[in-house]
């Protein structure tokens, strides 16, 4: 039996590639006396942003394939009123789709195999195919069979006539998806992505390392100063990054507004992770290459006291928080494309994402036929 997965750009493309090693021999297990093909195929449009009906497009793929069952991964919430939907099946057409954010940010390869196997079992258990199917159940009685082992996806219910999907509770789901989808956009290697940033950053550093006057202003600041400065360099790289490239989204219908908040809350969260990552990583630097580089009698000279770890401290501090301002100059100069590229898993709901009309109407045409 061959099962195609259909895999959305980014986060979903990465993780399905260390599926077909371990799911081939699961679905053995779970289904003896059954051989499994796993194909992977890359789907733009199971991103994120894009509103294509995923189940009708993974049936097209499907049948076009040649396939006997397709799953979705992709990076787009799914919901049922407030509660998030980990995955869903449709027995029916034979297509399940899977939301990878909804799945956490922990154990992703674990719970994604889990994952697919139950959706393909929800799919399976709904037919009546002879050897995959040897008794008939009622629907109540396979959602209680899916129950038993189904705690890390989720808790399955009928949401349809034949569809199955897996839904965990309001506030941990929520929370889930939200870590998921941080997770997914790798807060840490944001500032990596940003190059003129990054150099406008290292440019300051060297500048203020080699200063007498940085020196003796480090020395006299108070911390609270040092505090505030660093807070107001941070939020001001941070707000650069969020308003110059426009990377905080309006909802363009109603219906978009609960998949949005979650974009901006997910987006917001991996800048400023990113960002005090960065400024973290810049303090160290300082640090150690501020210590190699000024000589202690130079500094104790121009301190006119001793100099002592805590001043080397102090300076690599202020210029770490110079540079940071510095950094948020430079993230002015990045391209939309690049910084879009580093901080997002999930794909903004936006005019400039929607599909194409040729999509749209395929898939409109498979929903009629």
């Amino acid at each position: 039996m061959a099962i195609g997965l259909i895999a959305g750009p980014g986060f979903p493309e990465k993780l399905a590639r260390y599926l077909p090693e371990q799911l081939p021999s699961v679905l053995r297990e779970t289904f003896p006396g059954t051989s499994w093909k796993v194909v992977i195929r890359r789907e733009p449009y199971a991103g994120g942003g894009a509103d294509a009906d995923l189940v009708q497009l993974a049936r097209r793929r499907m049948l076009e394939e040649g396939w006997n069952l397709a799953v979705v991964l992709t990076a787009r919430p799914l919901r049922v009123g407030r509660r998030p939907v980990t995955a869903e099946a449709s027995a029916a057409l034979g297509v399940g789709v899977i939301s990878v954010p909804a799945l956490g940010a922990v154990g992703l390869g674990h719970r994604l195999l889990e994952a697919v196997v139950l959706t393909v079992e929800a799919m399976l258990r709904n037919r009546e195919d002879g050897d995959l199917a040897k008794e008939r159940r009622s629907q109540q009685h396979r959602i209680e069979d899916l129950g038993k082992i189904s705690s890390a996806v989720g808790r399955p219910f009928e949401e349809a006539q034949g569809r199955i999907a897996f839904a965990t509770a309001t506030a941990i789901g929520n929370l889930r998806l939200l870590l998921g989808a941080i997770r997914g956009n790798r807060p840490w290697a944001l500032i990596i992505g940003l190059s003129h940033s990054l150099v406008a950053a290292l440019g300051t550093s060297a500048f203020g390392l080699t200063s007498p006057v940085i020196w003796r202003i480090a020395n006299a600041m108070h911390p609270t100063r040092m505090v505030l400065l660093t807070t107001s360099s941070l939020f001001a790289i941070g707000f650069t990054l969020m308003v110059a490239h426009s990377l905080w989204e309006r909802a363009p219908t109603p219906d978009a507004r609960t998949r949005v908040v979650l974009i901006n809350l997910a987006t917001s969260s991996t800048v400023a992770i990113g960002v005090v990552t960065s400024y973290i990583t810049l303090l160290s630097f300082n640090y150690v290459f501020g210590g190699a580089l000024i000589p202690e009698a130079v500094l104790q000279h121009e301190l006119g006291h001793r100099a002592t770890p805590i001043e080397y401290l102090r300076i690599a501090w202020l210029v770490s928080s110079l540079a940071t301002l510095g950094g948020a100059l430079g993230a002015v100069l990045e391209s939309n494309a690049s910084v879009r590229e580093a901080a997002y898993c999930m794909r903004p709901v936006t005019k400039r994402d929607d599909v194409p009309a040729q999509v749209a109407a395929t898939t409109a045409a498979i929903a009629r036929s």
